[in-house]
């Protein structure tokens, strides 16, 4: 006779936070969190840099955007997403721990050998929870694929492939439309100033 496997839940992941903090709980399996490389954090950067001025705003047009933050879904789905935010009109105060209101926005930057984690299994489960956007970043093909929630399924808003070289060019995506996104930048094409 087969014994049933056990899912683990998020008690399960906070004892073993203790030990290491790049774990996360997907499909009630902790797994680690992949090394993050330079190309990664300049993406990250680089996009936290374009949509600040949204973040500093205070009432209805202003925003959390927190990098690295976990995210409790369910008691199997406690993922830590590279990037992701709240409107402040939904979250007035600012918050600590671990995140139990699910973001408004949300940007996974793919890492080698685990693109069918932020392609699949995240894009499945924000879609289920109704997280209303969805980026996609791919610093390796230099891509971002923006997906906006329509009728309870994600729909492509938004996409662009930047090649080195390319003329900087400046894009207004959703839920960031107020502001100006400078692709360049995302992909470590600014020249520093003089």
């Amino acid at each position: 006779m087969m014994e049933a496997i056990r899912r683990q839940t998020i008690d399960d992941l906070m004892q073993a936070w203790a030990e290491d903090e790049r774990l996360e709980l997907i499909d009630g399996e902790i797994v680690q969190r992949p090394m993050a490389r330079f190309e990664h954090g300049l993406a990250q950067s680089g996009l936290i840099e374009e949509i600040a001025p949204l973040k500093r705003q205070s009432g209805p047009r202003g925003w959390w955007i927190v990098p690295e933050v976990s995210v409790r879904y369910n008691e199997h789905q406690c993922p830590s997403h590279d990037l992701a935010g709240w409107r402040r009109d939904r979250l007035p105060s600012r918050p600590s721990g671990v995140m139990t209101l699910a973001p408004d926005w949300v940007c996974e930057i793919l890492s080698p050998g685990h693109e069918g984690k932020d392609l699949v299994h995240h894009l499945l489960l924000l879609q289920r929870v109704a997280v209303p956007y969805y980026w996609i970043i791919s610093p390796e093909d230099r891509s971002l694929i923006a997906y906006a929630l329509d009728d309870g399924r994600y729909r492509v808003i938004f996409s662009a492939q930047y090649a080195e070289g390319d003329r900087p060019e400046r894009v207004r995506i959703p839920p960031f439309e107020a502001g100006e996104i400078d692709l360049g930048a995302i992909f470590g094409d600014t020249e520093p100033d003089d």
